[in-house]
């Protein structure tokens, strides 16, 4: 982010990981890297809290360092927001691994909070898409008397099975998350996951996916 320029974090690989297999390697230089020096970074939740350690763990980015922005020309109250706890507040939710590295998986407007934990939206619609007979997917939060919030998966299918008997259902589609929790890539509350299968997603006008929108229109 521009209040953040120019520099937090690097994803360079010390001696002992480029030892590592190349896909692991490659791994890591995709995360958004460790913080540089002088820059204080942390992963909290929404009460400036630090969150453990381990992929399955995700908060929000906050950070201080010499070169931040210190506010917005004459926006009190947003800077104030900017800067709640006395931290930055990028909007960034990300997971830290045990050497430090840092992968941004979503943005706070969009995560979904289930029972204590943050569901990354993007990663279940990255999971989804892998499905041949999804042709695009969205993944909103739904408001949840019991858990807070529960994701939404709003699916459109492929032309060729729209009207066949190759269409997904909906218990096909879950059973596709059930492989990712099982193996524990993601937290075991993306089974409280429900799908709705649409006709065709909302876009911005510059093409992406209109999430304001979609909340308005299937959060019933």
């Amino acid at each position: 982010m521009s209040e953040t320029c120019p520099i937090l974090s690097l994803a360079h690989l010390d001696a002992e990981m480029l030892q590592l297999d190349i896909d692991t390697q490659i791994e890591y230089r995709c995360k958004t890297g460790r913080s540089m020096p002088l820059v204080d970074l942390r992963v909290v939740n929404e009460h400036m809290e630090d969150i453990a350690d381990g992929v399955q763990n995700s908060g929000e980015i906050v950070v201080r360092a010499p070169w931040l922005t210190q506010g917005y020309l004459k926006d009190t109250r947003n800077s104030e927001n900017l800067w709640q706890g006395g931290y930055l507040h990028t909007g960034d939710v990300a997971n830290k691994d045990h050497k430090g590295y840092i992968k941004i998986t979503d943005r706070t407007k969009d995560v979904i909070k289930c029972g204590g934990e943050w569901i990354s939206s993007l990663e279940l619609e990255d999971i989804l898409s892998h499905h041949n007979a999804v042709s695009e997917v969205a993944v909103i939060a739904q408001p949840d008397e019991k858990w807070g919030e529960r994701p939404l998966a709003l699916i459109v299918v492929t032309t060729d099975t729209a009207d066949t008997e190759d269409k997904p259902s909906k218990k096909e589609i879950l059973a596709l998350l059930h492989e990712y929790t099982d193996t524990g890539v993601i937290s075991k509350q993306v089974i409280l996951t429900r799908v709705k299968f649409i006709e065709a997603i909302d876009k911005t006008s510059v093409g992406k996916v209109n999430k304001r929108l979609l909340r308005e229109k299937h959060l019933d």
